[in-house]
């Protein structure tokens, strides 16, 4: 992974033994608008990292005031530009159907996150009757022209990380299909009638992340790391998320601790899928904001 501020290697990234059986293939190009590019070329994805000190307070409140710079700022980023609602227009028309999809209950996306990016793109343009929520309501996804994915940070028993791939398992109309063979085939759903090509920026709530046992809330396995992580390629930045919450996970018990089960779904989602670059040496990592516990 190329970063702005420091060198994050490929090495690194796989250091710990979660990730053995994927070593072997990290790097290989597959043809497609997405996918990772041949080794020797530019980073073909950019996935953007903002961090605020004061996001949230000493009792996990929100501070809104401060998420919604940290939107403006990133989305902004992401879309290269320094006016917000011109950032958002990047990704949504006037005309199009929105639909939001957080993560659901068991410690989900802050709703404040939700919230906000619903005002932010109706001061862009969209009508309020024309952002709907999208996560859980049978085949509300299939009337929107964009989704944008809203998930939080986590780990997750069955899918090791369950962060932006798992995000739309509730639109295969069979969700436990999904976890056979440890939840590889996660980006085949992103590839779905009334799915493909809707999702043209990814947010991550990276506020108050869970490193294990998710999507169970076990409160010592949560920290504020008071982030949010955003990108066009989705694989690119669930990449980045993993990199994270593994590091968290080292660091947590002072020797590698590796997801079970492996993440498999990102390298499938690049390899087999193709919806976007798991190689972390085509993917810039732009950081913004608090540095301090930053782990990658």
């Amino acid at each position: 992974m190329k970063t702005q501020e420091s060198g994050i290697t490929r090495r690194d990234f796989l250091r710990g033994t979660a990730f053995a059986a994927l070593s072997s293939t990290l790097g290989m190009t597959i043809a497609g608008r997405t996918t990772c590019a041949a080794e020797g070329k530019e980073p073909v994805s950019k996935v953007f990292l903002i961090r605020r000190q004061n996001a949230l307070d000493e009792m996990h409140r929100v501070n809104r005031k401060v998420l919604s710079e940290m939107l403006d700022k990133v989305v902004c980023a992401v879309a290269g530009t320094e006016d917000a609602a011109a950032a958002w227009k990047t990704f949504v028309k006037s005309d199009d159907t929105v639909g939001l999809v957080p993560t659901p209950a068991l410690g989900g996306t802050h709703k404040e996150v939700t919230e906000l990016v619903k005002e932010k793109l109706a001061f862009a343009g969209i009508q309020g009757e024309k952002i709907l929520h999208a996560q859980g309501k049978k085949g509300v996804h299939k009337k929107c022209s964009v989704l944008i994915p809203l998930p939080n940070l986590k780990a997750h028993w069955l899918t090791g990380i369950g962060t932006v791939l798992k995000n739309y398992i509730l639109f295969s109309g069979k969700a436990s299909a999904y976890h056979k063979e440890k939840s590889k085939d996660l980006g085949r759903i992103w590839t779905m009638p009334g799915v493909k090509g809707k999702s043209r920026i990814v947010i991550v709530d990276a506020l108050r992340p869970l490193f294990d046992k998710g999507p169970q809330v076990v409160p010592q396995y949560l920290w504020h790391y008071n982030g949010i992580i955003a990108g066009t390629d989705p694989v690119a930045v669930e990449a980045v998320c993993l990199k994270i919450i593994q590091a968290k996970r080292d660091l947590f018990k002072g020797e590698p601790w590796p997801l079970s089960p492996p993440p498999t779904c990102i390298e499938a989602a690049d390899k087999v899928y193709h919806v976007g670059c798991s190689d972390l040496s085509k993917i810039e990592l732009v950081k913004m904001g608090w540095e301090e516990g930053i782990l990658v």
